[in-house]
């Protein structure tokens, strides 16, 4: 007998997944979609290249790429520059913090970056091996991007090629990222007359976010994580916030403290977001990125959370939030066809892009409105939303000259009564609204009297 052309082998057992084993991705799908296309400066200190995990964050920001972010690496070289001028029998020598970086050191600093560079260039350009990517590869490309300028004599020292940011090269950039280009910057910069500068890593994304006009800005830091006085993490805060911790902790870890430093400055130059995620969680990026909680810090120049009139862009987000209500008789169904024609009776309770609440206010003659479809992703109720969208709701009413407002319900009549809500009729709708009660809901109807 011959062999069988294809030899024939095993295969498991396939099965559907089981209930909420996709659950993860369903909610990481949101995220995907805010994400693709928008651009992200990643920046990481020289220590998470001298780590085993490092080929595995590498992976994480090629899947970053891959999944359609523009992506910025910055990275320092710290460590490795210590290496250099070890073996070259230089002692480093600092100042304020900063290197000090006469020619010798230069001869170092310009090995450490440049392997660096290569080596990072190496694993980001590895195929991202998985079935069906046709064996792609990522392109990365680096450059001249930074000009710079020396930091020269301050207090009697003489830092010599240690320099600051003059300016970014931001077509150059833009160009390599509209190429689907990883763009990789390093902790150098050159002068008009030719000269190179030693930078610091973290003022170079810095600046780079600021010039590019980033959506975010992100530290992969090796001191851990921001938490609070009671050992918290602490996920959000704002400028204002975060100024505060900086003027009154002085428990900080030094680089956490710098990098809240460049966050608020970040923030004030450009409305961007910018997160603190500890390096050595592995898959931490993807975790901040791409799951509701998040594993880091977020500092932004507003609040996380808005509340704001919903736009035709949100249809999708306001559907899927109604959607599992409807299902379970909560709400009423609405196709997105309606919810086209009615947006503007629509708000949005708004988290890093991503619809977590909503109501609507749809206004009668007789000086009276119904509230209608307040509804909250169930990961987001509590602490107090469902009350932000009621009050909103009728503090719009009192601006459009409504005197009294009503809900329909069948499931939350306690809640409403909380809020001083009174049990009423079918009779006291508004004849419009009247004609158009449906008695198989047989809902319920509270009405509230509005003052002022």
């Amino acid at each position: 007998m011959n062999p069988p052309d294809h030899p024939t082998r095993p295969h498991p057992a396939r099965r559907a997944p089981a209930p909420g084993e996709l659950a993860w991705f369903r909610d990481a799908v949101p995220y995907i979609a805010a994400h693709r296309g928008r651009t992200m400066v990643i920046a990481l200190a020289g220590e998470a290249a001298q780590a085993t995990e490092f080929p595995a964050l590498m992976r994480d920001i090629a899947k970053l790429h891959a999944l359609g972010v523009r992506v910025v690496l910055v990275y320092g070289a710290r460590p490795q520059i210590e290496a250099r001028l070890a073996e070259r029998g230089l002692q480093p020598q600092y100042a304020e913090g900063l290197r000090i970086t006469d020619a010798p050191a230069l001869d170092a600093v310009l090995d450490a970056v440049g392997r660096l560079r290569l080596q990072i260039e190496g694993l980001l350009s590895r195929s991202l091996g998985q079935p069906g990517t046709g064996n792609a590869r990522l392109r990365v490309a680096g450059g001249n991007f930074v000009t710079a300028r020396p930091l020269g004599v301050r207090d009697g020292v003489d830092f010599h090629y240690t320099g600051e940011v003059r300016g970014v090269d931001i077509a150059a950039l833009t160009a390599l990222l509209d190429q689907e280009q990883v763009a990789l910057v390093s902790p150098l910069g050159y002068s008009p007359t030719g000269e190179v500068f030693n930078l610091s890593g973290e003022e170079v994304a810095t600046r780079v976010a600021i010039a590019l006009d980033a959506d975010k800005l992100i530290f992969l830091t090796e001191a851990g994580v921001l938490r609070g006085p009671q050992d918290d993490v602490l996920d959000q805060l704002t400028v204002p916030a975060a100024e505060r911790i900086l003027a009154e902790r002085d428990d900080l870890p030094q680089e956490l403290a710098s990098h809240l430093r460049s966050a608020v400055d970040a923030c004030h130059a450009r409305d961007l977001r910018v997160h603190l995620v500890d390096r050595r969680d592995d898959g931490g990026l993807l975790t901040e990125l791409f799951t509701r909680q998040g594993i880091g810090t977020l500092v932004s120049r507003e609040p996380l959370e808005r509340l704001r009139p919903a736009t035709l862009d949100d249809v999708g987000g306001i559907h899927a939030l109604l959607e599992p209500l409807e299902a379970e008789g909560v709400l009423v169904h609405r196709a997105r066809e309606h919810l086209e024609l009615e947006i503007d009776r629509f708000h949005v309770l708004e988290v890093d892009g991503l619809i977590i609440g909503t109501a609507a206010l749809y206004p009668f003659g007789d000086h009276a409105a119904e509230i209608a479809c307040l509804a909250l992703h169930a990961e987001y109720r509590g602490h107090g939303r469902g009350d932000r969208l009621l009050t909103a709701m009728e503090d719009l009413a009192r601006e459009q000259g409504v005197r009294r407002v009503f809900v329909l319900t069948t499931r939350t009549a306690q809640w409403f009564q909380e809020r001083g809500y009174a049990p009423g009729s079918v009779d006291d709708l508004p004849p419009e609204r009247r004609q158009r009660y449906n008695q198989a809901r047989n809902s319920r109807v509270f009405t509230r009297e509005l003052e002022g």
